[in-house]
This record gives C-alpha cells, structure tokens and sequence, in this order.
C-alpha cells in the first residue's frame, strides 16, 4: 500500500489535528469510518505513521532555558556517547551530524546552574558548544507526503 490521495489526505487530518475521531476524518475525506481506520493501521504497519504525541510546553513545567548543544565527540567516545545520551531527560531531540561537530542536541533545563552541570556531565565525551534559544520562529511543520 502506498500513498494515495486518500491517505495523504488522511495523514494532513491527523497532522493537523491527531485527536480527530475516525468518523469525523472520514466526514473530511469522504470514506466510512471503517475504511479510515483500516488505512490508518496499514500506515501504522508499514512505518509511515510513527506514533502519536502531546506537545508540552517546558517552560509551563519549570523549565526556564532552552539550549541548543553541539557536541565534538573525542576520539573512541562517539559510540559511549551514543548510548549514554539516551539517558539524559534534560535532552528532548538528538541528532548525529556532519560536519565538524558530531552531535546536536536541544534541551531544557531549570536554570543557568543546571545549563552549567549539564555541561559538566558532557566534558568527558568532547567538545561542547551551547546556544541559549531565545525563541521558537517556526513550529514544527507537517511533512508532506512526496
């Protein structure tokens, strides 16, 4: 199953609105609830649809900065810090890179004194560079389908 015009137009329902009922998709796209159902769980299967989130605001839960961190790994401490990165709350996305640094991360964090021990913690993998986000100019966008 590919992606027909139904099933785009089916991904833009949940893009826009994940929380959209089967039946009322189905209301914008033309098909029975049934119908839209099935299609989504084949999407789910083949890995087009990968899950389903809650956008939470940091800041509404305490967190005062935002911080994008890249990270030079030194040599022999990529793959350590491949594995040790998944362990940190403070990091919400991360990124292997190109380039001259290896690794980009964003995260939150409380304050200034928790921005400066998380650094810490990153010293005995590499080089850091931290930009402090001042603010978000463009949300996360739908993808669409090619």
């Amino acid at each position: 199953m590919g992606l027909d015009d139904l099933n785009k137009k089916i991904l833009k329902c949940l893009q826009q609105n994940a929380r959209l009922s089967n039946a009322e998709i189905g209301r914008q796209v033309g098909i029975t609830s049934p119908a839209v159902s099935e299609r989504i769980k084949k999407m789910e299967d083949l890995g087009i649809i990968e899950g389903y989130k809650v956008a939470v605001s940091p800041f509404e839960l305490g967190y005062q900065l935002k911080a994008i961190i890249t990270l030079r790994a030194f040599m022999g401490k990529l793959k350590p810090f491949l594995e040790k990165v998944k362990t940190y709350d403070e990091v919400i996305n991360c990124y292997r890179i190109t380039g001259d640094e290896n690794i980009v991360m964003e995260v939150v964090l409380k304050n200034q004194k928790h921005l400066e021990s998380f650094i810490d913690q990153l010293i005995t993998y590499g080089e850091s560079k931290t930009q402090i986000v001042l603010s978000r100019v463009v949300k996360q966008k739908e993808i669409k389908p090619i």
